[in-house]
């Protein structure tokens, strides 16, 4: 199963997401200079238990870089597609956590849930000479995050079916639960030894739900509500998900469509995502300057079919939500 992208709308400009996108960016784009293979760069910077554990292997790391390993290891990464598919979930996941948390505490809890997945993994190898590398066990809090605080959200994912894509929406509490068994079935069964870091995964998942938790027991500062005057978004998502209901028993249908108070007063062009079944229908609508609360946009023959085949109408109510 691939992710694509999620139905959960965040309000605000995802500041610390994009800026952990570009600084994994940047150094892979480092890396890419002196060699994916560079074994002495991974084990430098790399987690590495012997580092901890066997003084042979001690002997050649300073205290202090001993220490910084705990944070660099999660910047680093094996190759391409170990680097696309993290920063694809972080894109994904992170934009609705960091606005759950705020810019600032999103930080700490990124970086506290790459710490404690590390700890998982050093706890369950703790001899092992093998660097660990890779934002996966930060972006896996992030993941456990989100199937704790968005259950109902939907991911559009592909699954490949021989050499046909197969797009479909599943709730986010399933994605990511069949995700988080997968992780655990491979740590403890023929997975175990192929390499991959599975319990660091695992320890990031559940970092993420406790550290959620926690958060909600420590008292706000007014920290964030500063930070969210110049991250909160003008404008809604281009792309929106909509989704309809009946109107008395009609061939009509009702959706509802989002903007924000300035785009109301100058107008907007949105793409809307209308699933029918397992196919699911872009529409491109332009939303009139000058538009009020509860205005309906009409989308001509996408209603239900009656019995002589016509189809009846869509109509989009406008939502206008207010910016800061």
């Amino acid at each position: 199963m691939i992710p694509i992208r999620d139905t959960q709308q965040s309000e605000c400009f995802p500041v610390v997401t994009y800026g952990l996108i570009a600084l994994n960016l940047m150094v892979f784009l480092f890396q890419l200079t002196i060699g994916l293979d560079n074994e002495a760069f991974f084990y430098t910077f790399g987690l590495v238990p012997a580092k901890y554990t066997i003084p042979d292997m001690a002997v050649y790391f300073s205290n202090t870089n001993r220490f910084l390993s705990l944070f660099t290891y999660m910047f680093l990464h094996g190759g391409f597609m170990h680097f696309f598919f993290n920063m694809l979930s972080l894109y994904i996941f992170g934009d609705n956590v960091e606005e759950h948390f705020g810019p600032m505490r999103f930080v700490l809890f990124y970086i506290a849930s790459g710490i404690i997945s590390a700890g998982f993994h050093f706890f369950l190898n703790a001899a092992s000479p093998v660097p660990t590398i890779g934002a996966s066990g930060a972006i896996a809090g992030v993941m456990g995050a989100y199937f704790l605080l968005y259950p109902a959200s939907r991911i559009l994912t592909i699954i490949p079916i021989i050499i046909i894509p197969w797009f479909v929406e599943i709730p986010a509490f399933i994605f990511l639960g069949l995700w988080f068994l997968l992780q655990f079935f491979n740590a403890t069964g023929s997975g175990a030894g192929s390499g991959i870091a599975w319990w660091a995964h695992i320890g990031g998942f559940i970092a993420g739900l406790v550290l959620v938790k926690l958060n909600e027991k420590i008292p706000q500062t007014g920290a964030r509500n500063k930070v969210t005057r110049f991250t909160v978004r003008k404008k809604t998502p281009r792309l929106q998900q909509i989704n309809t209901r009946g109107v008395n028993n009609d061939v009509d249908l009702l959706g509802a469509i989002e903007i924000t108070s300035l785009e109301a007063v100058s107008g907007s062009k949105k793409l809307v995502n209308i699933p029918w079944g397992f196919y699911n229908r872009l529409y491109r609508v332009s939303v009139p300057p000058g538009v009020r609360q509860g205005t309906k946009l009409r989308l001509a023959g996408m209603g239900k079919a009656d019995a002589n085949g016509r189809r009846g109408d869509l109509f989009l109510e406008v939502m206008i939500k207010n910016a800061i």
